[in-house]
């Protein structure tokens, strides 16, 4: 599969004129939807990009033309690739009333919780157990690990473009946020916290009072944050001209502690809801 995927991606503009692009390309998306094949993945202990796949979703955009799509008196006009997902009881995901929507070429493992309205793009993979809340976005590639709580109106950005570069990652066990936003390939490890209206991003430099530490990415690596991180949205002030002048102070996210019992207690009422 990976070397058909290939040879379209390569084909340019002229992919649908490649004997069995749809069919090719069909397989490859039903081989995402079942978790597969993924954006990326984590062997020896570090993520790595799958290229190729990426190359395949990008594919499906090239070849697919506009196609309507009617849901009760709701209708939609997208890429004929990439059609709504439909899930039924022997998926054992749970789908809430009210206006949420997951691309075909997404992942959503058993277990997961899906709260409306929310929106699962193509090319994403939603582990076990997460639960996605009320106007949370998985975007296109973001991988989210087990037990992960996308909290309201949580934004996980996609990355489909360039193909070599990492999406979102999020591990297992990290709780996200109201209001949050992860963006540009921000890799989150296990267990951390991103409290409510935290943003990251590949620009964003993370100040650790705990350790005495500035995180940022480079450019080979996105901005990373430590297992068991407790990040919270914080300022700093701004060292020079009007700014100094005036006592203006920039965004930043602040690591104020690690998880530790306590910080396992205040989230235990996710375990119950569950």
């Amino acid at each position: 599969m990976q070397k058909d995927i290939e040879r379209l991606f390569e084909a340019g503009p002229h992919a649908h004129e490649v004997p069995l692009a749809h069919a090719t390309f069909e397989r490859f998306r039903e081989a995402l939807s079942h978790g597969e094949i993924r954006a990326a993945e984590k062997r020896d202990g570090k993520w790595h990009v799958n290229t190729w796949v990426k190359q395949g979703i990008l594919v499906g955009f090239r070849i697919g033309t506009l196609h309507e799509w009617q849901a009760g008196a709701l209708s939609f006009v997208d890429k004929v690739t990439y059609p709504p997902r439909k899930f039924e009881a022997a998926d054992r995901v749970r789908v809430v009333p009210g206006g949420s929507s997951v691309r075909c070429g997404a992942y959503v493992a058993p277990s997961v919780i899906c709260m409306p309205p929310m929106f699962i793009n193509a090319g994403a993979y939603v582990d076990e157990c997460t639960m996605v809340d009320s106007h949370a976005l998985v975007g296109s590639c973001a991988q989210i690990g087990k037990r992960v709580h996308l909290s309201a109106a949580a934004q996980i950005g996609g990355v489909l473009e360039p193909v070599n570069a990492s999406p979102v990652i999020i591990e297992d066990d990290v709780l996200v946020g109201g209001n949050c936003g992860i963006y540009e390939g921000t890799l989150v490890r296990r267990r951390a916290v991103l409290g409510a209206g935290t943003i990251l991003t590949r620009s964003t430099p993370v100040y650790d009072l705990v350790n005495g530490a500035v995180l940022r990415s480079t450019p080979s690596q996105p901005l990373e944050i430590p297992e068991g991180a407790v990040v919270v949205p914080g300022s700093r002030a701004v060292a020079r001209g009007k700014g100094q002048e005036w006592g203006l102070a920039l965004y930043t996210p602040v690591i104020v502690k690690y998880r530790d019992d306590k910080t396992d207690q205040s989230i235990e009422l996710e375990d119950l809801l569950r």
